[in-house]
């Protein structure tokens, strides 16, 4: 069982340390045990029902009300805004409770409900990646284990792989040729398998290499079959120096072919991009790249 501070509470639920410790004296919403010096932790438990007990005061439900809530209750009111909600930030803080309790079913009917409200790429782009980027700080910060990020990524994984096969075997590719590739070292694929989705959508002739590429074979792959354009994306925290030199060997090895990247690192660093790379930060972005690339081809 893992064990939280307040700092951690606050961190993950988005809840002000000192409001969490009003609830405690005021309606014993949680409560913490103690170290022998006398500080305070918290379990599991205590940060799931402050996660659920969060969703319902965002949504109109006073602290006084949700206090006579028993367990149940509280898990039955939050399921229905999950069902009802037309704002992210239920599902969101539903699937982490989802995580920290490892429960596939919970997860996947949160995300299939939000799929059927917003569609498949909203729901990627407003509700997975900004969840992904809140368990990614999370997990960098040692406030959740790598194996809880895992059995989330892997269940994302599957939906996206899901996906892409369908389209797959809808479309015919006949726009420009795209390699998608993850650097070496990089192992995050959510959001390039994301981008190869709305690629092959778009009807690119894509090439899918996956994760850690070294660039003596991405190079070897650009012989084979010579790309129009390449994508791939940064999240593993790195120096904004290093970043940097990373970006301008990529243009090295491919002086003429334009780049197109995204992830964190680049929202965090705000790095100096060589010549012809381009960031995308939405889908719209990269559906307005794409069409720019087919006229240019």
């Amino acid at each position: 069982m893992a064990v939280y501070s307040i700092k951690d509470l606050e961190k993950i639920s988005g809840i002000k340390a000192h409001t969490i410790r009003i609830w405690e004296r005021r309606y014993a919403l949680v409560q913490p045990k103690r170290t022998s010096t006398n500080i305070r932790y918290y379990s599991d438990d205590d940060l799931k029902k402050l996660l659920n007990i969060s969703i319902l005061n965002q949504n109109g439900f006073k602290i006084s009300k949700i206090a006579h809530f028993d367990e149940q209750q509280l898990r039955d009111r939050v399921l229905d805004l999950c069902l009802d909600a037309r704002n992210n930030s239920v599902q969101i803080e539903s699937m982490m409770v989802a995580l920290l309790e490892l429960d596939e079913r919970k997860f996947l009917n949160v995300l299939s409900g939000a799929i059927i409200k917003y569609g498949f790429e909203d729901t990627v782009e407003f509700v997975l990646f900004p969840f992904l980027d809140r368990i990614g700080t999370l997990w960098q910060a040692g406030t959740i284990n790598p194996a809880q990020e895992h059995f989330i990524s892997n269940l994302i994984r599957q939906k996206l792989i899901v996906a892409i096969d369908n389209e797959m075997q809808n479309l015919t590719a006949n726009g420009p040729r795209m390699i998608f590739f993850l650097p070496e070292g990089e192992m995050h694929e959510i959001g390039l398998l994301f981008f190869n989705f709305l690629a092959r959508k778009e009807g690119l002739d894509v090439v899918y290499l996956g994760m850690s590429v070294p660039l003596g074979d991405l190079k070897q792959v650009n012989q084979v079959r010579p790309a129009d354009a390449f994508f791939t994306s940064f999240v593993t925290s790195r120096e904004k120096n290093e970043l940097e030199s990373l970006l301008q060997e990529l243009r090295n090895y491919f002086p003429d072919i334009p780049f197109f990247v995204n992830g964190l690192q680049f929202k965090d660093l705000n790095p100096k991009l060589p010549g012809d790379f381009t960031v995308v930060s939405s889908i719209k972005s990269f559906k307005e790249a794409i069409r720019l690339l087919k006229f240019s081809d």
